[in-house]
């Protein structure tokens, strides 16, 4: 008896605190049994009266004078020069290189100790499990290496 009275006066509580949208109904079964309902189709319901919502609007700011046509970096941003931005440029595509002749060349020494699926085993692999594994994260290993060589590539075509 105890608890219910608890979740009777909690329910009240939580009623009282709560807001909603949409009606709300409290029904009550042939036990006594308390329940709230979106719906009050069923014997024992009576819709109950809630505090509404305020809404209250946000405060209009005025809108940004921008500055020619396009005002993408405040004016006293720092500007870079042409020949420092060229510079620049060519630093990032030389360094792209690099890394797209670094992971090709880490692209065929894993598709040679690969060897088409069936890499050499190991002394300590005598388990077939383990190799499969070795395999299995060598495969793995191909296919990032292949994905970041594709990035590169579209890092490198984005530039020019």
């Amino acid at each position: 008896m105890k608890k219910i009275l608890t979740g009777i006066i909690a329910l009240l509580l939580v009623q009282s605190l709560a807001y909603a949208q949409s009606e709300v109904f409290l029904c009550v079964d042939a036990n006594g049994k308390k329940e709230y309902k979106n719906t009050g189709a069923t014997k024992g319901c009576s819709r109950i009266e809630l505090q509404g919502i305020t809404v209250v609007p946000a405060p209009v700011l005025p809108a940004k004078k921008t500055q020619g046509k396009s005002a993408s970096s405040p004016a006293d941003f720092p500007k870079v020069d042409d020949s420092t931005q060229k510079a620049r440029d060519s630093d990032r595509k030389q360094i792209l290189q690099d890394e797209l002749k670094a992971e090709q060349k880490k692209l065929d020494d894993l598709k040679k100790d690969y060897n088409n699926g069936e890499p050499e085993r190991l002394g300590s692999e005598r388990n077939f499990a383990k190799y499969q594994e070795r395999t299995s994260g060598m495969k793995d290993d191909i296919a990032r290496s292949t994905k970041n060589i594709e990035a590169l590539q579209r890092e490198l075509s984005n530039l020019k």
